[in-house]
């Protein structure tokens, strides 16, 4: 009897235990999804502050040359990487550990090469579009820190390390924003864009070094094996697609920038740029409050072929989606023009009127990505690049008619027609997919 008494207290402790350990993995998990989203915020409020703070503090023609600046850089990295990061995302999680180096190693070849290639001829391009020397010098570095910290944050949310690329995204994003605001408030002298691009630059230097340090200790081998071209030239063709879609999207998101200072000049684009960065969060919100959580659980449907959960999960997507994007746009037309009159410059309180419509064109992409991940979760790719390729004469012909009557107004009201395109195109895309699963 004392037999099966120690027994059965053997059994029940063995019980407790396994139940302690998956309540405090339960916990951890939780913990580090906390701090996630933590971090995300953080580097959303920071850049939040630092639009308006360098609107309050740098004048609108700086602010204009900023906007037309980072669009570049935005734009450039896809050029300087031709997407192939989706490509090789799937490839490296299908391989061994002592087989990624190699791979990493090919990607850093091919990013080489077209850095000599493609570098040249963009920067003879923006001085011929009047860019200063300064901004010049400084577009080679960032776009290369920028690049290499992208993907390198890439890499960790592949392997799971989502918690280590938040970090380097806040010191790459948030950490100089928090600089720069403080260096603003405390040295007047240093209001220019000079010191702005010095404090981004010196981020991604310390980002970049964290990056470095954190995929050193992930279990990656292979660096000694020689490129793999014939690979390369695989995940180039596997990405061919979705750059030409990726181009004209963000051909779309870079010549609003360069339209809106033909039709009203610099300042124009100053005040521009800083609503796009009012609007911009609304972005973030949904990636680390909707997006983030219900995406992973939509492509498990999908591939489980649970059509059912799928679809009860785009539904809960949408009407998530639709109401923070109604929330943000009633609450941000409610406080900007108080945050432009602490801001105190005539310019942006001028420009009031562009609001409405970038606010409209960021909720009209927001509720388009609910059907854009739906698609891509089941592997539908062709109506998420025909709709991108197609936005982008759309958003030129009609910025074009409407800047003859509407001047700036045109560049918003573009964009705003040119992704309704998008949304109404893949929603009937899925639509159709969802019918035929259904069958």
């Amino acid at each position: 009897m004392s037999e099966i008494t120690s027994s059965r207290r053997g059994w029940a402790l063995r019980i407790a235990s396994a139940s302690i350990a998956q309540g405090n993995e339960r916990f951890v998990a939780g913990a580090v999804r906390l701090l996630n989203i933590g971090l995300r915020f953080g580097t959303l409020f920071t850049r939040f502050l630092f639009v308006f703070f360098l609107a309050r503090y740098v004048d609108p023609k700086s602010v204009g040359y900023y906007g037309l600046f980072t669009a570049t850089v935005i734009y450039g990295l896809y050029l300087a990487g031709l997407d192939f990061y989706i490509f090789a995302s799937r490839e490296i999680l299908q391989v061994s550990d002592d087989q990624r180096g190699a791979m990493l190693k090919g990607q850093l070849a091919l990013c080489g090469l077209l850095y000599v290639f493609v570098l040249p001829p963009v920067v003879l391009i923006l001085k011929g579009e009047g860019w200063s020397a300064s901004l010049l010098w400084w577009f080679v570095p960032i776009l290369a820190l920028e690049h290499f910290n992208q993907e390198v944050s890439r890499l960790l949310i592949v392997l799971s390390d989502q918690v280590a690329a938040s970090v380097t995204l806040f010191v790459r994003q948030g950490s100089w924003a928090i600089a720069a605001v403080v260096v603003m408030i405390g040295f007047p002298g240093s209001r220019n864009l000079d010191v702005i691009m010095a404090l981004w630059a010196c981020s991604g230097l310390a980002a970049a070094a964290l990056g470095v340090w954190r995929v050193r200790q992930l279990p990656i081998g292979g660096w000694s094996r020689p490129v793999d071209w014939r690979w390369v030239r695989k995940g180039i063709s596997v990405s061919a697609a979705f750059l030409v879609s990726t181009l004209a999207l963000r051909g779309i998101q870079t010549a609003d920038r360069y339209w809106m200072e033909d039709l009203g000049g610099i300042e124009a684009v100053g005040a521009y740029v800083l609503f796009l960065g009012v609007a911009g969060t609304l972005m973030v919100f949904l990636d680390a409050g909707v997006f983030s959580f219900s995406y992973p659980a939509l492509i498990s449907h999908s591939h489980k072929r649970e059509y059912e959960l799928a679809r009860t999960t785009v539904r809960q997507m949408f009407f998530q989606t639709l109401a923070v994007s109604v929330a943000f746009g009633c609450v941000s037309w409610v406080a900007l023009p108080y945050l432009l009159g602490w801001v105190g410059k005539t310019v942006y309180l001028d420009a009031l009127d562009l609001y409405p419509w970038v606010a409209v064109a960021a909720i009209v992409n927001a509720v388009g990505m609910v059907p854009h991940y739906a698609l891509y979760a089941r592997g539908c790719d062709r109506p998420i690049i025909y709709s991108h390729i197609a936005a982008l004469p759309v958003f030129i012909g009609s910025t074009w008619w409407l800047g003859k009557t509407h001047a700036e107004l045109a560049v918003p009201i573009g964009m705003t027609i040119s992704f309704t395109l998008i949304l109404i195109w893949k929603a009937i895309a899925y639509g159709q997919l969802d019918r035929n699963r259904s069958r």
